[in-house]
């Protein structure tokens, strides 16, 4: 069980404040950097067309930039995974949020996936790696076990939920697999479906160490009204 924040402010460093809707427009992204500037996010996720600019409206910020790599399918070719994350940190990236090839999993290619997750490992130049596992389409804790086992060894500093895009979101269960597998050194995010401040507990509760949410300002309020005067 993860520690709960105790305040709002807490709170926010453990969240990524996500807009991945392929309809965001510049003035959406502006206006994301400027909330999570004000409100302290631990970081701003977008698709990696924003990610230049996301970096330069958080300029001079602690806020840090997260981008997606192979979203949100997980289903590209490698090599293609592997440029996306060069050009993600030429542009300012801090952090990359690949999708892990389920085809491949569930095909017993198991090498292949921990070659692809190594692959972005090593373009990221040191930055921090997480691997969705889109856990919605691995019916066995089993499943999500030997995926978050295969992450750890492809060299990824966390294992994720979902991208929300797929056909679920994060799961108590599925969070507590993760981060018994896994153990206290990897991070758990747990993302998708996550909109209000007592889905964001229970997600801590069961072992995330990040959350990836949308609704972070609604999370955020409903967190510090909930608090005792």
């Amino acid at each position: 069980m993860s520690d709960v924040p105790r305040a709002a402010a807490e709170l926010a460093r453990l969240i990524d404040h996500t807009l991945l809707a392929p309809t965001a427009t510049a003035a959406a992204i502006d206006q994301l950097c400027a909330q999570a500037r004000t409100h302290g996010l631990f970081s701003v996720c977008v698709n990696p067309c924003w990610a230049a600019r996301a970096k330069q409206q958080l300029d001079g910020s602690e806020v840090r930039v997260c981008t997606v790599i192979g979203f949100p399918l997980g289903a590209n070719a490698t090599a293609g995974k592997a440029a996306e994350a060069r050009v993600a940190v030429d542009d300012g990236a801090d952090e990359l949020d690949m999708v892990m090839n389920v085809g491949w999993l569930l095909d017993g290619r198991e090498q292949q996936v921990r070659d692809d997750i190594a692959a972005v490992v090593d373009a990221g130049q040191g930055r921090v790696v997480k691997v969705i596992l889109e856990i919605a389409l691995l019916d066995e804790q089993a499943m999500i076990a030997r995926a978050c086992e295969l992450a750890v060894a492809g060299g990824a500093s966390f294992v994720k939920t979902s991208t929300g895009f797929g056909p679920g979101g994060a799961t108590l269960e599925a969070v507590r697999v993760m981060r018994r597998t896994v153990g206290e050194t990897i991070g758990v995010k747990a993302s998708g479906g996550i909109r209000d401040a007592a889905t964001a507990r229970r997600m801590i509760e069961a072992g995330a160490s990040r959350l990836g949410a949308s609704a972070s300002l609604r999370i955020l309020a409903e967190w510090g009204a909930a608090q005792p005067a």
